[in-house]
């Protein structure tokens, strides 16, 4: 199984506007859970593929998404 990354958002809509986002850059993305083990103000969590987490970060940072974290998963 691979590797992937998780988003964190401040708010819903951040968490939103992340998923639309990072479609439009390509990526294969899922709105999920926040996961347990990390404290989030939101709900909602962004998934994706690991290897793809430096154009995940710089395509939020392109259009002013603000994170909260984003965070290796296995």
């Amino acid at each position: 199984m691979s590797d992937y990354g998780v988003i964190l958002a401040h708010t819903t809509s951040a968490a939103l506007r992340a998923e639309k986002v990072l479609k439009r850059a390509g990526l294969t993305v899922k709105l999920i859970p926040t996961p347990r083990e990390f404290s989030s103000d939101c709900g909602m969590a962004v998934r994706f593929d690991w290897a793809q987490s430096a154009l995940a970060q710089e395509a939020l940072a392109a259009v002013g998404v603000e994170m909260a974290g984003v965070y290796r998963m296995r």
